[in-house]
């Protein structure tokens, strides 16, 4: 797994820093993506055969985000313009993160062993161990456990992320709605003002309609945007 991270990784940076477009490649940097996380998921699930009980649960569930981050990627990859693609692939890889973090102190930390359970050393006394749990109540009890932190940590993930889009679309609506009203405003400076030098009062009255009515134009694009 880590070999393809380093050779997704090595590819996707040197096309970055490629002086000509480096869109021509996106398909191949997608290929490398998918690659990584298929690479991912089969380490996983054959090294998690011989993982039983807790252990083998917590494997399963990040199995789970695994598979979400295959998907999302082999659809960014079909479409690259895709935001909920793109979405849920930043999203399931900073779960993953955050899932092997919590492994890491569920499974090998003994202070944060659910109640219940303990770890089995290996002979040698090092810490490549298995968490095993007394009774079979308290295996269902830590396992329910570890779903409560799968949930409550992609929940926080959501909240994070989906706060994040609010505030940053937000500010890109605001722009936009500020450059179209610069639009319109250059487009009535080109066309209001008329430099007529007559003293018809009819033709007065008719430029001063002209000029009320494109200011009722921006008057009335300006409050359908904010509605």
């Amino acid at each position: 797994m880590f070999l393809h991270l380093a050779i997704y990784a090595g590819v996707a940076l040197s096309v970055e820093l490629m002086t000509y477009s480096p869109g021509i490649f996106r398909g191949l940097v997608g290929i490398l993506v998918i690659s990584v996380f298929s690479q991912e998921l089969l380490l996983l699930h054959y090294h998690s055969v011989d993982h039983v009980g807790l252990e083998g649960h917590y494997h399963w569930l990040l199995q789970l985000i695994v598979v979400a981050s295959l998907i999302s990627a082999v659809a960014m990859t079909s479409s690259p313009s895709s935001f909920t693609a793109a979405f849920v692939l930043s999203t399931s890889v900073v779960f993953q993160g955050c899932w092997f973090m919590n492994m890491g102190f569920t499974l090998w930390n003994p202070p944060f062993v659910p109640k219940g359970c303990a770890m089995r050393m290996d002979s040698d006394d090092n810490m490549h161990g298995a968490v095993v749990c007394d009774t079979a109540e308290a295996t269902g009890r830590a396992k329910t456990l570890a779903n409560l932190q799968f949930s409550w940590i992609l929940g926080g993930i959501l909240i994070f992320t989906a706060s994040l889009c609010m505030a940053l679309g937000g500010k890109f609506v605001n722009t936009r709605r500020l450059s179209e009203y610069e639009q319109l405003q250059i487009r009535v400076v080109d066309v209001t003002p008329i430099s007529v030098d007559v003293d018809d009062s009819a033709t007065a009255a008719a430029a001063a309609a002209a000029a009320g009515e494109a200011q009722f134009y921006i008057d009335k694009h300006l409050v359908s945007n904010q509605a």
